[in-house]
């Protein structure tokens, strides 16, 4: 188990297992390349969204939805660094609170991967439902990864509980940059669940590669427009 150090708000000291130093670290030019890919990928994406973004806004101006557009959470980045990921809020307002309440189903959620199915999940809207089923929800992440604290392709950034999965290996998740996508993503995403998602994740720390961040991106566009593994 990771001794982790959570006394810091804005950095996490993951003391456990040997230092791993990542791919994107050792190599000067993978990391230009992957960070000017992701500047322009995420420019591109984001002229292309716009409409989407005006036209889900407009839905949270009524009923169960009303309310603030962005979900703001906290998520471990690289090197322990925590920021706020953004997403197109899918659930009611006061959504933690409404599942703490229902203690039974708060433990379901803990141990079946910090996830519940949609149709038992208190908290999640119709209109979440929909954004959850077509991944529209991670839109808002191009924000994310234009500010350098995502790239388009990594593993996915966890809250600091499920670090705990990762145990001795914390140091090799953490060296890199979390992605939009990943090889989580593309081999399954939902359906793999931990401890499976843990050698999941580290296959893409293990192997970076613009060839591997390309065929991962292509294997992406093909699952969202399937929906599968999205929930």
């Amino acid at each position: 188990m990771s001794n982790l150090d959570y006394r810091d708000d804005n950095v996490i000291s993951h003391n456990s297992g040997v230092a791993f130093i990542s791919y994107e670290d050792r190599s000067k030019v993978f990391s230009i390349i992957k960070r000017t890919i992701d500047i322009i990928g995420a420019l591109t994406a984001l002229i292309i969204s716009l409409p989407i973004f005006f036209i889900v806004s407009v839905f949270y101006l009524f009923g169960d939805n009303r309310g603030p557009v962005l979900f703001k959470q906290d998520r471990v980045g690289k090197d322990g660094k925590i920021f706020k990921i953004y997403k197109f809020r899918s659930m009611v307002m006061n959504a933690d609170e409404k599942l703490r309440v229902n203690k039974e189903l708060y433990r379901k959620y803990i141990q079946n991967s910090y996830k519940l199915e949609p149709q038992e999940d208190p908290r999640i809207t119709k209109l979440g439902n929909f954004l959850r089923k077509t991944s529209l929800d991670e839109l808002p992440q191009i924000i994310n990864v234009l500010k350098g604290e995502m790239s388009l392709v990594g593993p996915r950034p966890v809250i600091k509980q499920e670090l705990r999965e990762y145990g001795n290996k914390v140091n090799q998740f953490l060296s890199v940059k979390p992605g939009m996508s990943g090889y989580w993503q593309v081999s399954g995403r939902s359906n793999v669940v931990y401890p499976e998602r843990v050698d999941v994740e580290l296959y893409y720390v293990r192997h970076q590669s613009l060839k591997l961040d390309l065929w991962i991106l292509i294997k992406t566009v093909q699952i969202v427009v399937l929906r599968k593994g999205a929930y």
